[in-house]
């Protein structure tokens, strides 16, 4: 016989019990707050895996990273080769296996990419060589004077005077020198004597047009003359002091460091002179 619940006038569920004839009914509030107080609990333990219980350090922390994988090498070295030849040959079919020739081939081929490597590697370090062997020497031209393919010289305490030569087509009778300063300003004007052509030494002793020295600085050698009976511009080289050698690249070679001027590869030097 199965009891009747005399408020709802509804069989009772089996098992259940009445108490004062009511049978008891599962309370909502009550489920909800179990699964709040399990939620807080698992939040709490999740806290406590990575808080270290100091607010300050806790905001420091970083986010854990990922462990991201290396690039691959794409180079493929004599390991990576025989590997592959290995697979070949397992691979291929065994009723049309490789030709000799063509293994032969493919080793040769290797063969020849990996000499090719090491020839490159091997010039590079001749080419560091070969640049600290000629900075070695070129520090024997330290403290000499070399002449470059420039008008532009320096006047100082240590040399307060300029030399140059001009070069001349043809014989020249009458050679007009002008020095000019960084701006370009005339400074002196003098002539010297071209008829022999060719190169014609020339030097200025660092004494403006009223006799007085000039302040140090850079200044440049101007030449004209007549040729066909035309006035033209003649180029000048001028001397410069070595003060330093700088060892430079494979590409540069040593650079002579010159008083004032700057550098100049030591291939572009016209001509080297103790005064």
């Amino acid at each position: 016989m199965s009891l009747i619940n005399p408020l709802t006038g509804t069989p009772a569920a089996p098992g259940a019990t009445q108490v004062g004839g009511i049978a008891p009914q599962s309370n909502p509030i009550s489920s909800q707050t179990s699964q709040a107080t399990q939620s807080n609990v698992a939040a709490a333990t999740n806290t406590e895996q990575t808080s270290t219980g100091n607010p300050f350090l806790d905001g420091l922390r970083l986010p854990e990273e990922s462990a991201v994988p290396e690039a691959n090498n794409q180079e493929l070295t004599q390991e990576d080769f025989f590997s592959l030849l290995s697979q070949q040959l397992s691979m291929q079919d065994p009723f049309k296996p490789v030709e000799n020739d063509q293994m032969i081939q493919q080793m040769a081929s290797f063969s020849t990419v990996d000499g090719i490597t090491k020839l490159n590697e091997e010039i590079v370090n001749l080419n560091a060589l070969t640049s600290s062997s000629q900075a070695l020497q070129a520090s024997g031209l330290v403290g000499q004077k070399v002449l470059i393919p420039s008008d532009t010289g320096h006047i100082s305490a240590e040399d307060p005077s300029m030399k140059g030569i001009i070069s001349t087509p043809e014989s020249i009778e009458s050679i007009t020198v002008r020095i000019e300063d960084e701006k370009g300003q005339l400074i002196d004007t003098f002539t010297v004597n071209g008829s022999e052509g060719g190169n014609i030494d020339v030097s200025w002793d660092g004494l403006d047009k009223n006799g007085q020295p000039v302040a140090e600085g850079n200044y440049s050698f101007k030449a004209s003359g007549k040729v066909d009976g035309k006035s033209e511009e003649l180029p000048v080289s001028t001397y410069a002091h070595v003060s330093s050698v700088s060892l430079g690249n494979a590409a540069t070679g040593a650079i002579l460091n010159l008083r004032g001027v700057g550098g100049i590869k030591i291939g572009d030097v016209l001509a080297v002179s103790e005064t």
